[in-house]
């Protein structure tokens, strides 16, 4: 049986929406035009994934009215944040921007981090030539329906020159089943400039489901370096869509931290686009699967500029009915000479009935390039439990420092050490230990 995406909202309304939050005419026609497009694209085709059975129906309630800030951090959240006289926070709840603070230091240097719909007004030029440009509504359904519907997110700006050393962070929190969650983050680093921005996906526990259907835009000027880390930690009630996407300009660089620890269904696209010479893609992504879960999850860089470089790491522990499709694609242009890409993709499974299936894909239509791609999936090595348990450790210590080595690579490049003993304990709830 396949469940058809009912679109929430018809087109007028959305458009008395979008004027009585006050957005100016181009983002209202944006919408409805994306919103009209949404009822005639198909969904996306994912490999070995039939997400067209999926429940996509539940994508919430419009929020008709901006609330002001209050400045006050939900319950549940101050574990998640370290705050400081230089903090640089965003937290959003139920898309609503409840608290936001950048340091006078960084905003004196020109830096503008803010809610997107905030930047909508008052950078609006700047905002106009980014938003929609890399996940386009044209592309499918879903793109279009975040095009249309799309509230909460971020907007980080970084002038040319500037290096930010401190990480800049945002948390979106969803504990409303009602509300409409479609966050989109976009930034800009300009030529030169150096940032590391860290997001956190959470939700509390609530009735009924809920769909994320999320985008992130991320523009690398000439020379500019950027860190992007992102951990998901979404119940089992929602189901996460996600797109990630960066151009990457001459000798520029993107490094993507990825950790997916759902509890529900999840899809996820993690793309670096290397249009300058010299440019450069670092992927790393973890993933545990629960459960019944169903997770598909690609990484993928284009290569345009000769001497780019994209190396991709994705590792995923599976266990009870847990299933996934790790897919790993490196695509070189005609014309990249010189460039060379890497992938490595590997599936640990912990009961007889989870599956894993990891895909490496290589398309190369350039000749003077270096590819290549590693690919494993299987269950945790016996000989390797029996050599730890020979020196005096139990079994059970014995296969979670196996797992814990397995993703390591990704774990341990976590820019935030308060993120990354998250994600560490996140592991261990989502392993049962």
């Amino acid at each position: 049986m396949t469940t058809q995406t009912v679109l929430p909202v018809e087109p007028d309304t959305l458009q008395s929406i979008s004027v009585s939050n006050g957005e100016p005419a181009w983002l209202t026609e944006s919408r409805v035009n994306a919103l009209r497009l949404a009822a005639e694209l198909d969904l996306p085709k994912l490999e070995k994934t039939k997400i067209d059975r999926w429940d996509l129906s539940n994508f919430g309630t419009i929020r008709t009215e901006r609330p002001a800030l209050t400045q006050q951090l939900p319950e549940g959240i101050a574990s998640f944040v370290d705050l400081k006289e230089d903090s640089n926070l965003i937290v959003q709840h139920n898309s609503t921007a409840v608290y936001t603070t950048l340091s006078a230091e960084l905003a004196a240097k020109g830096v503008i981090f803010t809610d997107l719909e905030t930047a909508v007004r008052e950078h609006e030029d700047l905002v106009k030539s980014y938003l929609h440009t890399l996940v386009k509504p044209e592309e499918n359904r879903l793109t279009a329906l975040h095009a249309a519907l799309w509230n909460g997110g971020v907007f980080l700006y970084v002038p040319k020159n500037v290096e930010v050393d401190i990480p800049l962070q945002s948390i979106f929190l969803i504990d409303d089943a009602t509300a409409s969650f479609a966050p989109h983050v976009l930034i800009v680093a300009e030529a030169n400039s150096r940032v590391t921005y860290v997001d956190n996906y959470i939700s509390g526990q609530y009735d009924g489901k809920v769909v994320h259907n999320g985008a992130a835009e991320v523009f690398v000027k000439a020379g500019a370096k950027v860190q992007f880390a992102s951990v998901h930690n979404l119940n089992e009630q929602t189901t996460d869509l996600i797109n990630r996407r960066s151009v990457v300009d001459n000798d520029a660089s993107i490094e993507w931290i990825v950790g997916e620890m759902n509890a529900g269904d999840a899809v996820s696209e993690t793309l670096s686009v290397l249009q300058g010479n010299g440019s450069l893609s670092d992927a790393k992504v973890i993933a545990v699967g629960s459960g019944s879960q169903k997770l598909n999850y690609t990484t993928k860089a284009v290569h345009f500029g000769k001497s780019s470089d994209s190396q991709m790491i994705t590792r995923a522990v599976m266990r009870e009915q847990a299933t996934a499709i790790i897919n790993g694609i490196t695509k070189i242009e005609k014309g990249a000479t010189k460039a060379n890409g890497e992938q490595t993709e590997k599936v640990l499974m912990l009961s007889p009935k989870a599956r894993g299936d990891a895909n490496p894909i290589l398309l190369i239509d350039e000749d003077d390039v270096k590819a290549g791609h590693a690919a494993s999936v299987g269950q945790v090595n016996q000989e390797q439990i029996y050599y730890l348990m020979s020196r005096g450790i139990s079994r059970e210590q014995a296969e979670r420092l196996i797992i814990y080595g397995f993703l390591a690579p990704v774990v341990s490049d976590i820019p935030l050490e308060q993120l990354q003993q998250q994600l560490q304990g996140l592991v261990e709830r989502k392993l049962g230990q």
